[in-house]
């Protein structure tokens, strides 16, 4: 008998990559340089020159038998004690090999974190708009996912609809900064209340509520200014970061939970999840794939497109009239769509070519996301392409 709540699913693909594969199909019959896709989150720069030559290094020198081989349940030894050192350094947090749990990707840190701190039937608050793969992240661990209304335009997270909403249900806060679809950078002063709520309100109910802090695009950011990091802020913080932004390598699915030096069960957590990955098949990532990385965390790959990409759009936008919010990180920018159905305003999209998100998808009601990963002569191409779709509202 198949498994009716899977078979239910495919009733609910993702709008992200419907578009992108519809992109696809129009890029065949039109050409891919005259489609304008900003569906997919998908980096558009190569990874650093150091990663490759340290796979090559890898691969001619190492003995095969032991690169290709197991690494133990926890990850990679030297790859957890790079990363420590890593985040040590640069957060001023004492972290330890301990603390790292590899993972596959940001998506396999989210449900181990999750899994690690939650039971069943307990509630996991996150605020819109989101990325909508929490839905299943959480479900899958027999917990509920709980959104916090959204904070428009400014999108910072709505902290007086959240302190009503933390019940003593919740066990878990699930953040993203910068954040996917916005490319909004929560604030310093937005973390330290934050903070201030989780600390009031565990004592209250008394159990630790923890923070698992979702933050692949960290090394993408704006202006000079350097993201706030949650875990200085609280505690009580897992978190879950991605290679595959920083050093463009979204296939490599690498990853990790950082458990913040004096969390609850600091001790304990990076064993339980490697129990975790014993029944949900995870078994580590690749190992080669580990110990290339380890060579590579004092670099990144050249992030800089993202800036002048994002710069041509913001300026192009607020000069159409749209109501955008600037960001400050990421590879996503979220005007408000000219028309309340952010759905239909996204089909009249297409009639330029232009291929964009609704915000539906994201907990948010008339506004778009744009990705734009994309090379930058084709961002200058878009932009006649935006003129005709505001043009149409006039």
């Amino acid at each position: 008998m198949l498994n009716e709540t899977y078979r239910a699913m495919l009733d609910h693909k993702s709008v992200i990559r419907e578009t992108f594969m519809y992109g696809k199909q129009r890029a065949a019959e039109i050409g891919y340089e005259n489609v304008f896709d900003y569906s997919l989150g998908n980096p558009s720069v190569p990874c650093p020159d150091k990663f490759t030559k340290a796979m090559q290094t890898l691969l001619a020198e190492e003995e095969p038998v032991a690169l290709h081989g197991y690494c133990p349940s926890q990850g990679d030894p030297g790859f957890r004690t790079a990363v420590a050192a890593h985040l040590a350094k640069t957060f001023g947090l004492p972290y330890e090999q301990k603390d790292i749990f590899p993972t596959t990707g940001a998506a396999g840190a989210i449900a181990h974190a999750i899994r690690a701190v939650t039971k069943p039937g307990d509630e996991v608050l996150t605020f819109a708009p989101y990325f909508p793969e929490y839905g299943p992240y959480v479900e899958g661990t027999g917990a509920v996912l709980k959104v916090v209304p959204p904070q428009a335009p400014a999108f910072q997270p709505n902290l007086d609809a959240f302190e009503e909403m933390l019940t003593e249900n919740v066990t878990c806060v699930l953040i993203n900064t910068p954040n996917n679809p916005t490319g909004v950078v929560y604030s310093a002063e937005t973390l330290s209340r934050l903070a201030d709520i989780l600390t009031e309100k565990s004592k209250v109910f008394g159990h630790n509520i923890f923070l698992v802090s979702d933050e692949p695009y960290r090394d993408i950011a704006f202006d000079g200014k350097k993201v706030p990091y949650p875990a200085a802020f609280y505690p009580h913080t897992l978190t879950c970061f991605s290679f595959s932004k920083s050093l463009s390598l979204p296939g490599e699915r690498l990853g990790y939970v950082a458990v913040r030096p004096g969390c609850e069960g600091e001790d304990v957590l990076v064993d339980m999840m490697a129990q975790i990955s014993r029944f949900t098949g995870h078994n580590c990532p690749p190992s080669i794939i580990q110990k290339a990385t380890a060579e590579c965390l004092d670099v990144t790959s050249d992030l800089s497109v993202y800036e002048t990409n994002m710069d041509l759009l913001y300026d192009k936008l607020t000069e159409l009239g749209f109501e955008v919010e600037r960001p400050g990180g990421t590879f996503y920018i979220f005007p408000k769509a000219l028309e309340e159905d952010a759905n239909a305003f996204c089909l009249k999209a297409r009639e330029f070519d232009l291929l964009l998100v609704p915000s539906d998808t994201f907990g948010v009601k008339g506004y778009v996301r744009f990705a734009y990963c994309i090379d930058t002569e084709k961002v200058k191409r878009s932009l006649p392409a935006l003129e005709k779709l505001a043009a149409a509202y006039r």
